[in-house]
């Protein structure tokens, strides 16, 4: 198994806001609307040095959702800002109808998804919007690792045509990609080659899939692990060599199982390749109030979910 160091943890948030304030500097159509969240969403260099280009449009999100689309028709290439929830969920129909019909230019910036919001509870964890985002045509859903594979990100989706949701978190996370990084929409990153399994992670839990290879090491169990950071549109590729490699695959992200990563992929699998499939996702519930840590460990969420979850997966290969 590879190993991966590290020397710090940060959010992924600040990665977005790093990455936001870098394209301030490069590229002067980039425009920043926020709907009264600056400090979460990490945007407040960028507020600094190029006020005229920031929008705060106050709790009224969707009205920030039509003035970036109108935004876009004068050319500008609109960043929304707030957490998913509201991003998505509260926002859903001005999103379908204003951005994703036209395929206007959006960039719509997420963060405080999933259950590592933590302690702000179910109303705020949501757990469904990257199947909300998937389904509509024209988006591209993007959901980011750590700091430095979310700064890159936010940069690369800058030059990318049409709408875009990028999905990032709160919580500190180890730092383990690199910071010269060239982000590819689209493209899947082999981590570690292996023969036994196929390990598909998105976002929070790629570093959980990292801990979990090391634990399946110890067991002389070789996977493979792909960080998937583009759902939408999938490396259908990648995701195939691997499958047909190891015949037999597992899945790990912080969303619902219905509607997230391994939705993608089983759908893939069920035309191209049928083959026995595991997800470690939360499973038809929504989230409740504790710290990251705790309701990653309640809802299967963590190394020791994906260890179980592979060696299911192993028992089912023929």
């Amino acid at each position: 198994m590879k190993d991966f160091p590290y020397t710090e943890k940060k959010d992924t948030r600040s990665g977005f806001g790093a990455g936001l304030h870098q394209l301030g500097q490069t590229n002067p159509n980039v425009v920043a609307l926020c709907a009264d969240l600056i400090g979460s969403l990490k945007m407040d260099a960028f507020v600094k040095d190029f006020p005229e280009r920031f929008f705060q449009v106050g709790i009224a999100e969707a009205n920030m959702m039509g003035l970036a689309a109108g935004l876009t028709i004068g050319g500008k290439i609109p960043f929304t800002g707030t957490f998913a929830n509201f991003s998505t969920g509260r926002v859903y129909d001005q999103i379908r109808q204003s951005i994703a019909y036209s395929g206007k230019n959006v960039k719509i910036c997420a963060s405080h998804a999933g259950v590592t919001l933590g302690e702000d509870g179910a109303t705020h964890q949501i757990l469904e919007d990257i199947g909300l985002m998937k389904m509509l045509p024209h988006m591209c859903v993007i959901n980011p690792c750590d700091y430095n594979q979310t700064k890159a990100a936010t940069i690369a989706i800058a030059d990318y045509e049409g709408p875009v949701y990028l999905r990032f978190g709160r919580p500190v996370v180890p730092v383990f990609t690199p910071a010269d990084q060239k982000f590819e929409i689209g493209k899947a990153v082999m981590l570690n080659e292996g023969t036994d399994v196929s390990i598909f992670a998105t976002g929070h839990l790629v570093w959980k899939a990292i801990l979990a290879g090391k634990l399946l090491a110890e067991k002389g169990i070789n996977a493979e692990i792909i960080n998937i950071h583009t759902i939408k549109p999938l490396d259908v590729e990648a995701v195939l060599t691997s499958a047909r490699k190891t015949r037999c695959v597992v899945t790990a992200e912080e969303h619902q199982m219905n509607g997230g990563l391994g939705d993608s992929i089983a759908q893939l699998l069920a035309r191209e390749e049928p083959l026995p499939l595991e997800m470690v996702a939360v499973d038809d519930s929504f989230g409740e109030s504790g710290t990251p840590d705790e309701l990653m460990e309640k809802y299967g969420l963590n190394e020791q979910a994906i260890v179980a979850a592979v060696e299911k997966v192993m028992a089912r290969r023929k």
